[in-house]
């Protein structure tokens, strides 16, 4: 699907609520169906990938019963077979949870994916899973991935990489081992949903620094409300800031200092934000967003922070050609193995436009302040966070653009382009 993105407003104001977040989504379907008794889970997002979770859990015979964004579990904490391929459709958060719960179960099952996802790499869950004494048969590390019965025993993983989904994989395998404390450590703190939202239910779970251990735990059910993604935030974020007397107001988001990064670099940037009603939810901390159009300064993002801002970069990108000075981001090849390489996909895509940015082999370099002309098209790689960036980089283009794949959106937020027509001034 083609979308032309062009200049019919004045500036963007007012207020609205973001879409639940996908992480919280996605987990809560899984921890809930592997506790026993009745759980409802409100505000769960309408978004392809966590729909994906639900409907495979569907399948491993956990009655789940859905109204609209309400969703209520009945389980008894068990799991059944299912005969068939479990399609995680493009969702490597799904495949790679998935795989650390399915690892020890008395069953035979098959993990499949779309196009895209069959092409990410999964010899970073295979692996710690094969050392707990999973039998896993892959297509050379990607999907399909095949797992046998077996018993699991517990490990101490030490992480070359940052990666909340890594992590929860190994902590889901370790929920089901009899004996022994499964333990992860990773070279930075990455997004820890997992680790909270598993204390809340009653796991035997530790954090110690960048390690958490747990032992074998059964959860107990729950009622929560699903925040706003600070993910999807983002792109409202950016408008605000960059087109001129443009304010805008996000409600309920997800404020978990492991997703904050986002915020720590705009406000590094220069930017005018205000966190409003701050509340703890489920052991999350949530807010409320006050954004508004400012002269931004280029900066360096490296290090330790970029685990916490990884999915926010594309976007990060589009705002750093409207910043002042250079901006460099460095130590976020993690980026070239997600849904598309997206440190070469955004850096070809907004130099079309006539973005001053080049590719790094660990990150990009972008100069700015820049005029962004526009009047070409661009394209998406199949990748929702790429289209959503692009998006943004059209309004603020001399000439409209046309973005190519644009319903790659839908992925992760399919009222994206209905949100931004109603901020419109």
């Amino acid at each position: 699907m083609q979308k032309v993105v062009k200049k019919d407003f004045k500036s963007f104001q007012g207020e609205i609520i973001i879409p639940a977040d996908k992480s919280m989504s996605h987990r809560a379907i899984i921890f809930s169906s592997l506790a026993k008794g009745k759980s409802v889970i409100k505000n769960f997002s309408d978004g392809q990938d966590p729909n994906s979770t639900l409907r495979i859990f569907q399948n491993l015979g956990v009655n789940i019963e859905q109204t609209g964004n309400t969703i209520i579990i009945n389980s008894n904490g068990g799991l059944e077979q299912y005969k068939f391929p479990l399609d995680c459709g493009n969702s490597g958060t799904t495949m790679r949870l998935v795989s650390g719960v399915l690892a020890g179960q008395s069953f035979k099952s098959k993990l499949i994916g779309d196009e895209s996802l069959s092409k990410r790499p999964m010899k970073r869950i295979i692996e710690p899973l094969t050392m707990m004494g999973a039998n896993i048969t892959s297509n050379d590390n990607k999907a399909p991935i095949e797992i046998y019965p077996t018993e699991l025993h517990a490990i101490d993983y030490i992480s070359k990489i940052a990666s909340a989904q890594v992590k929860s994989c190994i902590l889901l395998a370790g929920l089901r081992v009899k004996d022994g404390i499964t333990s992860v450590s990773e070279p930075f703190i990455s997004r820890n949903h997992t680790e909270i939202l598993l204390k809340h239910m009653g796991a035997d779970i530790s954090v110690e620094g960048t390690k958490v251990s747990i032992k074998k735990s059964e959860l107990r059910p729950i009622n929560i409300e699903i925040f706003g993604d600070i993910s999807s935030a983002a792109y409202f974020m950016a408008t605000a800031l960059i087109i001129p007397n443009s304010q805008i107001t996000l409600k309920n988001i997800g404020l978990n200092p492991t997703r904050t990064g986002i915020i720590e670099i705009i406000k590094k940037m220069g930017a005018d934000i205000q966190i409003l009603d701050e509340r703890n939810v489920c052991g999350e901390l949530v807010g409320d967003i006050k954004v508004s159009y400012s002269e931004l300064t280029g900066c360096e993002i490296s290090g330790e922070i970029i685990p916490r801002l990884i999915d926010e970069i594309p976007i990060i990108a589009v705002l750093a050609t409207q910043a002042q000075g250079q901006t460099i981001i460095k130590n976020a090849q993690e980026l070239r193995n997600k849904e598309s390489d997206r440190i070469k996909a955004i850096v070809s895509e907004l130099q079309k436009t006539g973005a001053d940015i080049e590719e790094t082999a660990d990150g990009m370099i972008i100069n700015g302040k820049t005029t962004l002309k526009g009047g070409c098209e661009v394209e998406t790689y199949n990748d929702h966070r790429l289209a959503m960036s692009l998006y943004i980089a059209g309004l603020i283009c001399k000439n409209e653009i046309t973005v190519n794949g644009f319903e790659w959106a839908n992925i992760s937020f399919p009222t994206f382009e209905k949100l931004i027509n109603e901020l419109k001034a």
